[in-house]
């Protein structure tokens, strides 16, 4: 199946901000539903032991995504917090609210615009795309882990898709899980509520961004290819398929981890 670069409509500048929000609202509160947030964070906990630090920063953050749930999961018993830092190029102000009223001292959205590209160096620490990087066509793509190996700052690319025939069945399944988790969407509007009920706009725009994400999600082998190159003795990169608990396919990750 072969890569496309589609448009996702959250992506369109013109998108009013009722819909953006409501779109990666749903998408936030989806994984509360699966085994994503807890194998990723074994993933996670291992490239910082790696990496030798206790902070994330996260690019291209939009609404959250998974850290409400992922954050909790990273902090181990005995052991020094993980601080989690979520970033965006264009930051939703729904979402750095929304993570503000959690009241996490080890979870925070920064406010300001951040490139994935050129990550701030007051922002320290193992970088994260989660269910982001597929947005990022080849050549921005590369730009990021070539930045991310250039600075010898981690990087972990986690998707929530594979470009396969399942990833396709259970992007179409989208709609339905819309349906199910807008109640758990907060805050909720009114307008989101008719939109996903009554209108339902809302589920047939976040089964299109599905079915888009699926078919721009990389492959092992072409993340492969995006880092030939990027060598050195004192980095690796480390490329795989993750098996997760109650997801129908392994999905891909990378992991860009300076050597100790």
């Amino acid at each position: 199946m072969r890569r496309l670069q589609l448009v996702e409509l959250e992506d369109l500048p013109g998108l009013p901000r009722l819909l953006r929000e409501s779109m990666t609202g749903c998408l936030a509160a989806s994984y509360a539903l699966n085994g994503l947030p807890a194998a990723w964070a074994a993933l996670l906990r291992r490239a910082l032991d790696e990496a030798g630090t206790r902070r994330i920063v996260d690019l291209g953050s939009g609404g959250g995504g998974p850290w409400p749930v992922l954050e909790p999961l990273l902090q181990e018993p005995g052991a020094p917090p993980v601080h989690v830092t979520l970033t965006d190029l264009a930051p939703n102000a729904g979402a750095v609210a929304a993570v503000d009223a959690l009241g996490r001292p080890t979870l925070r959205y920064h406010p300001a615009p951040v490139d994935a590209a050129d990550v701030p160096a007051a922002l320290p620490g193992l970088r994260t795309m989660t269910a982001s990087f597929h947005h990022l066509p080849p050549p921005a793509a590369r730009t990021v882990l070539a930045e991310a190996f250039a600075r010898r700052c981690g990087i972990a690319v986690l998707e929530v898709f594979a470009r396969s025939a399942a990833g396709l069945a259970t992007a179409l399944l989208a709609p339905l899980v819309t349906l199910l988790v807008t109640p758990r969407v907060r805050p909720v509007r009114p307008a989101q509520l008719l939109l996903t009920y009554l209108v339902p706009v809302l589920p047939l725009m976040v089964g299109w961004d599905g079915v888009v994400s699926v078919l721009r999600t990389y492959t092992p082998d072409e993340l492969r290819a995006l880092v030939r190159g990027l060598d050195a003795p004192d980095w690796r990169w480390e490329i795989g398929a993750l098996d997760v608990p109650r997801v129908p396919m392994p999905l891909p990750y990378l992991l860009g981890l300076p050597r100790r």
